[in-house]
């Protein structure tokens, strides 16, 4: 049994620590806002550029005009999953639901006798896929130096997939993140970028009879808009996935406290037990010593 200089020093310890859990937490919380705000603003935009790309290709029709971006290579044999996790940890389950999905995907197919290749975005998804999939892995982008996401990080990711897909490195590219719903919801997602999956039509497209003519030709439009899109989608990821830290770590924080809380009502109620066992146990000594006397 402990001695009560070692529950001191552990109910002082587990205090200290509670304080920093909390502190996280109200960080996390504050940061949340934010990061949801920027999440949500961004999901119209990809939302009206899939609908924009959807109307032009409807006017290529998947002829010769359609860049390869769009058309893909005619081969899916090999893959390349671009997996997007946190830079950091203490977010509970986040990081490793988005490596489990990421995991699926290439056990899957590799059953398929496909060829996978694994671009990590965060060191979290590189320390968890690194233990079975090191020699998969491709390339690894850090931001852990970057304090606010911009559109410049994400298409810096978008250029060097493209740049791979311009030299054949893979036939089809999949998109794995995290989407927000709430701050203990977040939905890891799969999303093909290569060759562009188009939306299917929704109402607004299929309600609108109109014919557009395009200047300069869809062809060229989509040669510049593809690889834009796929530097929107990538930023939506990484927009969602910041909230989804965001949200993921103020819950853990929060367990993290009352945890810590409960541990520390336990180990005071030992302490003050074995403490009153202590003096009971002194007073017996003293009482039978006078008694002796």
């Amino acid at each position: 049994m402990p001695s009560l200089k070692d529950l001191r020093n552990r109910i002082a310890s587990v205090k200290a620590t509670q304080k920093i859990t909390k502190a996280m937490q109200m960080v996390a919380a504050a940061k949340l806002r934010r990061a949801q705000e920027a999440a949500e603003a961004a999901r119209p935009y990809s939302q009206r550029m899939g609908a924009v790309l959807a109307n032009i290709t409807q006017a290529v029709g998947g002829g010769g005009d359609a860049p390869a971006l769009m058309t893909g290579t005619g081969k899916d044999d090999t893959h390349l999953l671009v997996v997007c996790t946190a830079e950091r940890g203490l977010c509970g389950g986040f990081n490793s639901q988005i490596a489990r999905l990421a995991r699926e995907q290439a056990r899957r197919l590799l059953a398929d006798g496909k060829q996978v290749k694994i671009l990590c975005v965060g060191k979290k998804g590189y320390d968890i896929l690194r233990r079975d999939y090191a020699s998969l892995i491709i390339d690894r982008v850090d931001l852990r130096e970057v304090k606010t996401l911009g559109f410049v990080n994400a298409d810096a990711i978008a250029r060097k997939v493209i740049h791979l897909f311009n030299e054949g490195a893979f036939d089809v590219c999949t998109l794995i993140y995290s989407q927000f719903k709430s701050v203990i919801s977040q939905i890891p997602t799969a999303q093909q970028i290569i060759p562009a999956a188009v939306p299917a039509a929704n109402g607004e497209v299929a309600s609108d009879s109109a014919v557009y003519e395009y200047e300069p030709e869809p062809g060229e439009i989509l040669s510049d808009l593809i690889p834009r899109n796929i530097s929107v989608q990538i930023f939506r990821a990484l927009l969602e996935n910041a909230a989804g830290e965001m949200g993921a770590k103020m819950s853990a924080m929060d367990n993290a406290t009352r945890n810590a809380g409960d541990m520390i009502n336990k180990l005071s109620i030992t302490y003050n037990r074995q403490r009153q066992a202590q003096i009971t146990k002194e007073l017996i000594e003293i009482i039978s010593g006078a008694e002796a006397l």
